[in-house]
């Protein structure tokens, strides 16, 4: 995922019989707001219309063919009424445009001392108009934190804010290209996911046999510089202490081949089969390859949790900063709203509160050997807010469905290996109840921070796909 500017088109809507002043000023305001928060955006220029707003169906028609000239770049659509506005101006703006993005709806406030008929907006009631026209059309749409409000209030700051991190997930879920490196273990069937479904939404797997990627692996000389690169980076990354440098090499080897193999595809994120065949046939974890990914905003899911990384990349997407994928694994004691979320690991450096280890996988390494299984990332994952997310394809219901909800990570100790997190989520049995009567897996994502109102309305309105939120 590459951080790039975002743009939006914008409507500045007005009525004739209202003080077209109060367009102009509110579109001064509303520019001035989205280049102080570093957006770019697509306006039709003041020289098109009397007012240098929308206003009506010849109005639209500009606007249209404006924002359909650059539908490349517009990420989503902010309308803005100063006034009542107009309505046929607004919905024929965006229905002939044919751009399907997110649509931010904001209303002014009216002055209880200027309501006359010269300062009056009505914009309370034109909002109204707009979004029963939008029902009617079927244009999907946000609303703002309040009904009404000033353009330049703290209010709009969050909701564009907010609206922006909405349009990041929209976008980066559509035509997204998942790797699929490897097959599920094979005593995981709970990894199943449907092809089909996700295609359907607009997501397309790429699958590849672990044969080559080894291969590839195994075809590279030590002394390759991207090796050696490759070498330094993962030394840097977390202390190798306990491994010989052969191994940071040999684990250098396989993270090229990944990276190689994703870039040469135009892949956008990953599913890994982490074991066996890795380690039996390659003689190392995967672990460290995936975290490097996941920290550069890439996520990389284990045991080919295809339906995980897409729950990671939403995540990283909202939040813009790196997921990890995680067991549902321990209960805390006795305290039910309390549970460990943990894996080997491939959390993302980020996530650490001290300098991280890499070093041999602990489960696994008892059965296939520690000197097969180096690259598992270690460490204790650093306190503070959390949102957690999961989708699932449901083949018996034909719908790709997910889950929701924020917590935090506590600084409880914890006495197991690998990468540790223990979290506190309210009404915590409530949500393992539902996930289990409706089959939902034992992975889930999570990211640092509360997101959870982004993905509501990414996953939930836009995409339309079923969402439970826990509160």
């Amino acid at each position: 995922m590459e951080a790039k500017q975002q743009t939006f088109g914008v409507i500045i809507a007005t009525r004739n019989i209202f003080n077209f002043q109060l367009a102009i000023d509110a579109r001064k305001k509303a520019l001035a707001q989205l280049e102080k928060l570093g957006f770019n955006y697509v306006i039709l220029p003041e020289t098109e219309t009397p007012t240098g707003n929308i206003e009506g169906y010849a109005d639209a028609v500009k606007c249209a063919k404006l924002f359909k000239a650059n539908r490349d770049l517009i990420e989503g659509i902010i309308v803005i009424l100063p006034n009542f506005g107009d309505e046929l101006g607004v919905v024929n703006s965006i229905k002939l445009s044919e751009l399907n993005v997110p649509v931010l709806v904001q209303a002014c406030d009216d002055e209880n001392d200027k309501v006359d008929v010269k300062s009056r907006r009505d914009a309370f009631c034109g909002k109204l108009s707009v979004c029963n026209n939008f029902y009617q059309y079927g244009i999907k749409f946000t609303d703002t934190t309040y009904h009404t409000y000033r353009i330049d209030s703290k209010e709009f700051t969050l909701d564009l804010l907010k609206f922006a991190g909405i349009c990041r997930v929209v976008k980066g879920l559509k035509n997204l290209r998942v790797g699929a490196i490897g097959t599920r273990p094979m005593g995981f069937q709970t990894m199943r996911y449907s092809e089909k479904l996700l295609q359907q939404a607009g997501i397309t797997i790429v699958p590849v046999d672990m044969s080559e990627i080894i291969a590839a692996a195994n075809n590279m000389k030590i002394d390759d510089p991207a090796v050696l690169k490759q070498a330094e980076a993962i030394e840097a990354y977390g202390s190798c202490k306990v491994a010989a440098k052969s191994k940071i090499a040999h684990q250098a080897r396989f993270g090229l081949a990944v990276e190689n193999w994703i870039e040469a595809n135009d892949i956008d994120i990953s599913a890994l089969q982490c074991w066996e065949s890795i380690e039996k046939n390659y003689g190392c974890a995967a672990c460290v390859t995936m975290s490097m990914m996941g920290e550069k905003l890439k996520p990389s899911a284990c045991e080919v949790d295809v339906a995980g990384s897409i729950s990671m990349y939403a995540l990283a997407l909202a939040a813009q900063a790196p997921s990890a994928i995680l067991d549902w694994n321990n209960n805390f004691a006795e305290e039910r709203e309390k549970v460990v979320l943990t894996h080997c690991s491939n959390y993302p450096k980020s996530f650490f509160q001290n300098e991280i280890e890499i070093g041999s996988l602990d489960v696994l390494g008892t059965v296939l050997g520690s000197e097969d299984t180096f690259g598992a990332v270690k460490g204790k994952v650093a306190a503070g807010n959390m949102t957690y997310f999961r989708i699932s394809t449901d083949d018996r219901k034909g719908i790709i469905k997910a889950y929701l909800g924020e917590g935090s990570i506590t600084d409880d100790p914890y006495g197991m290996d690998g990468g540790i997190a223990v979290c506190e989520i309210p009404n915590l049995q409530p949500l393992m109840k539902y996930m289990c009567k409706n089959g939902f897996e034992h992975h889930v994502a999570v990211v640092r921070g509360h997101v959870s109102e982004i993905l509501e309305e990414a996953i939930g309105n836009y995409l339309g796909w079923e969402l439970y939120l826990h509160q």
